[in-house]
């Protein structure tokens, strides 16, 4: 038995782009006064569907101001924030590999489906996948409904999945639904806390999952 389907992480994972989520949250917090928040805090909450991260992060205020909120991060990560994002290095090359070797390719996102599709134009890939998944369309990591219904849309059993993700949101979410999981290290969350969530390995560089792959076994239980 091998592996048949990657399943990953866009923002911290794929695609550095935690300084603009970041800014933006600031720049929406100080547009409707919330209270202020460190830029570890604010990172701290990247890979969960936006309505629970702002909710997290300030969950006194009243839904009025909650949705507002939504609005003003959606304005500026889309259209006033300027920092730029982009794709890690090695990221292209990694998916032109994975899948000339066979393995079908997805993403679970916490990122909603209209800023996935723009970023999967703006960045080429989205021929790649054979599968997405965003937090407005399922549930919020770290529920596994995201990638339960990745493995739907492409018929692979969880023994045969592995999720690959930077944050304990990922890797959690893989937990809860059946799959194996690799953590990365350039991410949002140290490793420390990723090898709590029991991966089978946390990589340093993209070179080393196809041989990390490679060398692992999916295992049935039950």
């Amino acid at each position: 038995m091998s592996w048949r389907l990657i399943v990953f992480d866009w923002d911290g994972t794929l695609m550095d782009s935690q300084a603009r989520i970041v800014a933006s949250l600031r720049a929406a917090a100080r547009d409707i006064a919330a209270p202020e928040r460190s830029d570890s805090e604010l990172a701290d909450v990247i890979g969960l569907g936006l309505v629970e991260a702002l909710q997290q992060l300030f969950p006194e205020l009243e839904p009025a101001d909650q949705t507002q909120l939504v609005e003003r991060y959606r304005h500026h990560f889309l259209v006033a924030e300027p920092t730029p994002t982009r794709l890690f290095d090695g990221v292209g090359e990694l998916l032109a590999q994975l899948e000339a070797a066979g393995y079908l390719l997805a993403v679970a996102t916490g990122k909603a489906r209209r800023g996935l599709d723009r970023v999967l134009a703006e960045t080429g890939l989205k021929g790649r996948f054979h599968a997405t998944r965003c937090a407005d369309e399922s549930r919020s990591k770290p529920h596994p409904q995201m990638l339960l219904e990745v493995m739907e849309l492409t018929g692979v059993a969880a023994y045969e999945t592995v999720m690959v993700g930077d944050t304990v949101y990922d890797l959690e979410m893989a937990r809860h639904a059946g799959t194996a999981s690799v953590g990365v290290s350039w991410g949002v969350h140290a490793v420390e806390r990723l090898q709590g969530c029991a991966p089978l390995a946390c990589i340093d560089r993209w070179d080393e999952l196809p041989a990390l792959l490679a060398s692992t076994r999916p295992e049935v239980k039950g």
